[in-house]
């Protein structure tokens, strides 16, 4: 098993939508659609034409993860579609910080020195993961105002790159 790891666009979308949603839905029973996330068809326009990026994960030709930065400010971006099929999380492989550390290779590189977050109480692995990763929670009323908030996240936190 070989992971890959790529910048994707739009010829992944249906691919994507069946990984985020399976996860979404059924593993976690929050009650979201594809037409709640419309950024998952237009992958090149809502992330890279902004000045961010979309990766997926690959083992075998699979796509089992995906993570996505949206640039919302000059210098600060927001972590977008994290997710890895669950038999492919953990350790073993470490898709998830695979994943992160190339989103944040990536910031350096285009000087976005400020990384948010947005996600839901249920997903308490995501939360350590993040905390793991020396992001600190914040509350939503200081998020910066031109974050792109979804109406499903509760909890949202902070990275300064430096």
């Amino acid at each position: 098993m070989k992971l890959q790891v790529q910048p994707i666009g739009n010829a992944y979308s249906e691919q994507l939508i069946d990984l985020i949603l399976n996860i979404q839905q059924k593993e976690f029973n929050i009650p979201i659609t594809v037409e709640d996330q419309p950024d998952l068809k237009q992958i090149e326009s809502f992330y890279h034409e902004r000045g961010g990026n979309f990766w997926g994960a690959f083992i075998d030709g699979e796509l089992v993860g995906s993570i996505a930065v949206v640039k919302f400010d000059e210098n600060a971006g927001a972590i977008r579609k994290m997710f890895v099929k669950k038999e492919f999380r953990g350790k073993e492989l470490n898709v998830a910080q695979i994943l992160l550390d190339i989103l944040i290779a990536f910031c350096h590189e285009n000087k976005i020195e400020d990384l948010y977050l947005g996600t839901i109480t249920v997903l308490k692995a995501a939360q350590r993961f993040y905390e793991r990763n020396n992001f600190k929670k914040i509350k939503k009323e200081t998020l910066p105002e031109r974050f792109p908030l979804m109406s499903a996240d509760d909890i949202f936190y902070h990275l300064h790159i430096d």
